[in-house]
């Protein structure tokens, strides 16, 4: 007979062993007012067109509708957290910003390498059956997590804790076997609102509130149409995701730097890439630079129109050549987005050509005699 408490214990530290930064533990039925909410929320149309989350919504409500022989849940944090604010490069306009999480290695692959490894741990020491997740099953890991104690959802909707920030993936187990859950953390948001004020979108109406629809992240990598003329000025240079709301939170300030997982540290060709670079990726380069990286599933023609929006955005007249080579691209939006694109930069290159050329010795506005 295994003690359940001393399991506890050592399943929490392989957790840390294996680069979790936070383990905890809640009951399978811990958190039916999630399902509730989420049903409402996708009830409203505020998922977009995420068909997936709507398809199964059911299961996304709770643990048992998934898996019915699952008891409790154990809810795993790795750390992420960037060395710099990720807003710095939205003062440079010819440079890209990939949302922090998408500047390493896939984080599908080694969060889910981790919770296998645990879960091995946990089958050695008492035989029993249980199954790993991370993001891409119908799981609602964020109330699960806040159930088990390793932090709270704060008004962004995002998990974050004293300790870590909300710079963190989430990986779930479900087992079967019976543990003691642990008390859920306390809130410690208050009456800030700087994750909510910080939204270039306002796609948030309130705490806990937010209308995917109007997301950069959603509309940058969910959103496979045009994208919508009121959002395009407000993306600025975001191409893949958006980290402001994230990176407004004050309880990053206590985030311990060293703890984010090596193989989340930014490629140098991702941190700050070049729009000019991107701008002339074809399929085969694409899918070369970003092997190994989450952005490859979006495709290059979705990753293309949002590299225009940017460059629309950017007031640079050198990227018009590069923007104007997409104008009769076969993929229609991408065609779209480069007229939108070079509408807003033929002014600028208009502008840049009538400024008088300073020749050394010269005066300005006359040419050297030959």
């Amino acid at each position: 007979m295994f003690d359940p408490a001393s399991l506890k214990e050592a399943i929490r530290a392989e957790a840390e062993r294996l680069g979790f930064v936070a383990c905890g533990f809640a009951r399978a039925d811990a958190v039916p007012e999630a399902g509730a909410a989420l049903k409402e929320w996708v009830a409203a149309g505020r998922h977009g067109t995420m068909g997936w989350m709507e398809e199964r919504v059911d299961q996304r409500a709770h643990p048992q509708a998934l898996w019915p022989e699952a008891k409790s849940v154990i809810a795993l944090a790795m750390s992420y957290a960037p060395a710099e604010d990720p807003r710095a490069l939205a003062a440079e306009p010819d440079v890209a910003q990939i949302s922090v999480y998408a500047q390493g290695g896939d984080y599908h692959k080694t969060v889910k390498k981790a919770l296998k490894g645990l879960a091995r741990f946990i089958v050695d020491a008492v035989p029993s059956e249980l199954k790993v997740f991370v993001d891409t099953a119908p799981v609602m890991e964020k109330p699960l997590s806040a159930a088990a104690g390793i932090g709270w959802q704060g008004k962004h909707t995002n998990l974050l804790s004293r300790e870590a920030g909300n710079w963190v993936f989430l990986g779930v187990i479900f087992t079967s076997l019976e543990l003691a859950p642990d008390p859920p953390s306390p809130v410690h948001c208050g009456s800030c609102t700087r994750c909510l004020d910080a939204c270039p979108t306002a796609a948030f109406d309130g705490p806990g509130r937010i209308d995917a629809r109007r997301c950069i992240s959603y509309l940058t990598i969910e959103h496979s149409g045009p994208i919508p003329l009121e959002f395009r000025e407000l993306m600025g240079n975001r191409i893949y995701g958006c980290d402001d709301c994230l990176a407004a939170c004050p309880w990053n300030r206590f985030a311990a730097q060293a703890q984010a997982n090596k193989a989340f540290l930014p490629r140098a060709e991702l941190a700050a890439p070049k729009l000019g670079d991107l701008l002339t990726l074809d399929d085969v380069a694409f899918r070369e630079l970003f092997a190994g990286s989450p952005i490859k599933r979006i495709g290059v023609k979705r990753f293309l129109r949002n590299c225009l929006i940017a460059a629309g955005n950017s007031g640079e007249p050198a990227l018009l050549p590069r923007v104007e080579a997409l104008l009769r691209d076969e993929d229609a939006v991408v065609a779209e987005s480069a007229a939108w694109a070079a509408a807003r930069l033929q002014p600028a290159a208009s502008i840049a050509a009538m400024q008088p050329v300073r020749s050394a010795g010269s005066p300005v506005g006359r040419r050297e005699s030959t």
